[in-house]
């Protein structure tokens, strides 16, 4: 137990230093307790690491080296990346029609949606078998785990639509070319438990067994993005901007 929470600190930590470190520097300090908010949200949510495992487990399988996994985990972050951040620029240009009033609403409803389902168990990834079937099926090289993030990212929106929506009609307030950066930034979180857990674990075994703690402590994770996602909503219903 000792260990997952010292795992989980790691990503914590890392992931705000980020996000503060780039915010700083784009001039954007009062911001970065709501960032840290919105993207911690998304990127500790569950589905993440349900669906990482998956991969995990199917590497562990075929046995393979420790510079192969690093080569195909490598390959899934960076297509879960770029596939994730076209979603976003799509969810942009639909959030620039919305006032900012409904990016509260919406986290508020979102946020109690993930503590209920979390409190539930109830999963919100897509259809489980399918992943997997897919997921084992791939072939264990670079190209084929990118094509295999590419394809799972459609699963991962329904899970992270509501921190991902909130935080595009925000950010859709500010200049086109801000949105754009402020978005991979928030992209570049997203996906940073990946790939602490690729990096840190140092094995296949050892980073299946993170992942699936975890996926564990799902009913937690779940309950602390609920409450991230309703802060933000309190915040910008009462007279939040950029």
């Amino acid at each position: 137990m000792r260990s997952e929470v010292k795992g989980l600190a790691i990503i914590l930590l890392a992931s705000f230093g980020v996000s503060s470190l780039a915010l700083w520097a784009l001039g954007m300090v009062d911001f970065v307790p709501k960032f840290f908010a919105l993207a911690m949200s998304d990127s500790i949510n569950p589905c993440t690491f349900v669906i990482y495992t998956m991969l995990l487990i199917a590497l562990s399988v075929r046995e393979v080296s420790k510079r192969r996994l690093y080569l195909i985990g490598a390959a899934f972050i960076a297509a879960v990346y770029v596939s994730y951040y076209l979603l976003g620029v799509g969810l942009l240009y639909f959030a620039g029609y919305l006032p900012l009033w409904v990016a509260g609403v919406a986290a508020i409803v979102f946020g109690a949606y993930t503590i209920v389902t979390g409190l539930m168990e109830k999963s919100r990834v897509g259809d489980k078998s399918k992943i997997r079937r897919k997921i084992f099926s791939s072939d264990a090289t670079a190209i084929g785990a990118f094509t295999l993030g590419v394809i799972v990212s459609t699963t991962l929106l329904p899970c992270s639509a509501g921190s991902y929506l909130v935080y595009a009609i925000i950010i859709s307030k500010a200049g086109k070319a801000l949105a754009f950066l402020l978005l991979a930034l928030y992209n570049l979180v997203f996906v940073l438990p990946l790939v602490v857990i690729l990096l840190a674990m140092g094995s296949v075994t050892e980073s299946k067994h993170f992942s699936q703690a975890m996926v564990r402590h799902s009913r937690e994770l779940s309950v602390i993005a609920g409450i991230l996602l309703i802060a933000i909503g309190v915040w910008v219903l009462t007279g939040a901007s950029l």
